[in-house]
């Protein structure tokens, strides 16, 4: 485990983003323990495909049932996977540090610039329920005293605290904030954040099924859940969306719109993606408590959005077995 003494020289904000960004999923052994092996295999097949990003230890990777410890291990790993495959550039690794608690959130980040990760994804504080001033604050806190570029997590679903569009333009304008991964299916405040955001701001889509709207509106990518299992599909929905090829990047949409859906249906993420991993003999499909895995009668439809997607699946008894 690192400390937050001896700290590197602060990150510079110059560190850009846009297509395919991985949350990546947290593998865990029988007894509840961090599958480094099968995490460090995860990684290394999102390099292969080319993804921009990856992001250990956010909401995918389970971070709110994950000691401190732990997320400092799979952020070291993390960026220790994605470098010695020797792809350069090496995807940016884009590391969960969010809580609730902004001294704690501080020092989760400067934990995780020891080791080498790029960008903080900072979650808007949950359960507290800040006002607007009080979110300002936070960010500006940690933007100030963290060490690593930020990038805003809006996803009031989950935090019950909406990051409102005129409170991120004014984050937008410091240095060290530098994009923000928008997950509040809110289309009118994402219009407004990409007409006025400055140059260099990046706005990635948090959800997979907004990927293809937004980037038709100017958002520069996506932090997404379905690259886990498809990361060539969606690294090429991206690119042909940046590259302006609209017809490539619907058909791929098309293709993948059922696997979007159904990585959130009948639990939690990321209860359906560990399932969809299992299946592909990637993962064990074990989740931390009070999460459970999903429901045996529940995985065939996720199955057949995955063969649709493209992907070759064991049949579920061989999976049950």
């Amino acid at each position: 485990m690192t400390t937050i003494t001896s700290l590197p020289p602060l990150r510079p904000s110059t560190t850009t983003l846009g297509g395919v960004t991985t949350a990546l999923v947290t593998p865990f052994t029988a007894d509840g323990a961090l599958d480094e092996a099968t995490f460090t295999r995860l990684v290394e097949r999102q390099v292969a495909a080319g993804v921009s990003g990856i992001s250990p230890v956010g909401t995918t990777g389970e971070s709110p049932t994950l000691s401190s410890p732990e997320r400092e291990r799979l952020i070291e790993l993390a960026v220790a996977s994605a470098s010695q495959l020797g792809v350069r550039p090496r995807p940016t690794v884009v590391a969960g540090t969010g809580t609730n608690d902004t001294r704690a959130t501080v020092a989760a980040t400067r934990r995780a610039a020891e080791p080498g990760a790029d960008v903080a994804l900072v979650v808007a504080p949950y359960y507290n329920r800040p006002n607007q001033a009080m979110l300002e604050a936070h960010y500006l806190a940690i933007a100030e005293d963290g060490r690593l570029p930020v990038v805003v997590y809006n996803v009031p679903s989950r935090t019950a605290s909406n990051v409102s569009a005129e409170t991120l333009l004014r984050l937008a304008g410091h240095e060290r904030i530098i994009g923000v991964k928008e997950a509040s299916g809110d289309l009118d405040q994402l219009c407004l954040i990409l007409r006025d955001r400055p140059r260099g701001f990046a706005v990635l889509s948090g959800d997979d099924i907004w990927t293809l709207p937004l980037m038709a509106l100017g958002a520069e990518g996506v932090v997404s859940v379905a690259s886990n299992e498809v990361p060539e599909q969606m690294v090429e929905l991206c690119h042909a969306a940046l590259a302006g090829d609209w017809s490539a990047a619907r058909a791929m949409h098309v293709r993948l719109l059922r696997l979007f859906r159904a990585n959130f249906a009948g639990a939690p993420n990321p209860a359906p993606v560990k399932a969809a991993l299992a299946a592909m003999g990637l993962a064990g499909d074990a989740v931390r408590q009070p999460l459970l895995p999903l429901d045996e009668a529940l995985r065939p439809p996720l199955l057949d959005a995955l063969r649709e997607a493209g992907v070759n699946v064991r049949p579920l008894a061989a999976v049950e077995a």
